[in-house]
C-alpha cells in the first residue's frame, strides 16, 4: 500500500496548571503516540495542540518543542469550553504519512482523558 496521510489522536490531562506539569505530560504524550505507532519524525507532517481553558502556564507546542519537534508545524488552540468536560485537559491530533490503514492507528488517552473517543482507544 502507498504511503498516505492519516490522523493520530491523543490527550492526557494535568494535576496541576504548571509549566513542569505541562512539559511532563504532554511529552509523556508525544512518545506514548509515537512509540505505539511507530512514528519516526521524518513521518510527521504537523501537530494541532488544543488545551481547556483552565491551562495558562504554558503552551503545548513549547513542550513538543523541547522534545525535538520544533522542526514541524505546531499549532496551539483552546478547547472548547463545554460544561462537563475533563478539566486540565490537552488534545493532540497529529497529521502524518504511513502506509498503515486508519483501523490500524493506536490513538492514545492518558490520566484522566482515558475514558475519551472510547471507540478511538486500542
Amino acid at each position: 500500500m502507498a504511503p498516505a496521510v492519516r490522523a493520530l489522536r491523543g490527550a492526557t490531562t494535568l494535576d496541576a496548571d504548571t509549566t513542569e506539569e505541562m512539559k511532563e505530560r504532554v511529552q509523556e504524550l508525544l512518545r506514548e503516540m509515537l512509540e505505539r505507532n511507530a512514528v519516526h519524525h521524518d513521518d510527521i507532517i504537523s501537530i494541532l495542540f488544543t488545551a481547556t481553558d483552565d491551562l495558562h502556564a504554558m503552551f503545548p507546542a513549547t513542550a513538543a518543542r523541547a522534545l525535538g519537534l520544533g522542526d514541524l508545524p505546531l499549532l496551539c488552540a483552546r478547547e472548547l469550553n463545554i460544561e462537563g468536560a475533563t478539566p486540565k485537559c490537552v488534545r493532540i491530533l497529529m497529521h502524518l504519512t504511513t502506509d498503515r490503514v486508519a483501523n490500524d492507528l493506536r490513538h492514545v488517552y492518558l490520566g484522566n482523558a482515558k475514558g475519551l473517543n472510547d471507540e478511538l482507544r486500542t
